[in-house]
């Protein structure tokens, strides 16, 4: 798929935005409308390492999306590896970058590629994916620049770790928790 780039401006600091975006575990509060069964793949949730896997409900290519953070240049850009399709055989992209537009106000610019290598796989993807891609891309960025604009009183939700027990998570970077805190 062609490159598919959104851009928004929210009035925030660029800080807060970058680390919003960067903290895996929020994606649930602005991206839940494309991104079924979202799951954490790693305790680990803000910045480079951190993955999660999704279903995505693209037309004809029904399927789970796994997302790394693999460049990390806080407050700037933040670049992940996606792989998708079936067997995860499809790359793909996506990359943030954060620029401040002016005092106060934070332009971020979303922009996401795959390259199919298979016949089949590009003709999945020429079914309208890009177009049902922008769109949703463009409600994400609303919904994230309304976190900030328009603040709920009710905390962000947040993805979980699926089998992640806390007693256990110094064995993946954590600290270590009695057993039974939660």
């Amino acid at each position: 798929m062609r490159p598919v780039t959104v851009r928004t401006h929210i009035s925030a600091p660029r800080e807060e935005v970058f680390d919003l975006v960067a903290d895996m575990g929020t994606r649930v509060a602005w991206c839940d409308h494309f991104q079924g069964e979202f799951r954490l793949t790693r305790p680990v949730t803000y910045g480079q390492g951190s993955a999660a896997r999704w279903r995505a409900e693209a037309p004809f290519n029904h399927g789970y999306v796994e997302s790394a953070i693999v460049e990390f240049d806080r407050p700037r850009r933040i670049f992940e590896q996606l792989r998708m399709g079936r067997n995860n055989r499809v790359p793909g992209w996506a990359e943030y970058v954060f620029e401040p537009h002016t005092r106060g106000v934070t332009r971020v610019e979303l922009t996401v590629w795959t390259e199919p290598q298979l016949a089949v796989d590009r003709l999945k993807e020429s079914f309208g994916q890009r177009g049902w891609t922008k769109r949703r891309l463009n409600t994400a960025l609303d919904r994230l620049r309304k976190i900030f604009e328009e603040p709920s009183s009710e905390p962000l939700r947040r993805a979980g770790v699926a089998g992640y027990e806390p007693w256990k998570a110094p064995r993946f970077g954590g600290h270590i928790r009695e057993r039974g805190a939660g």
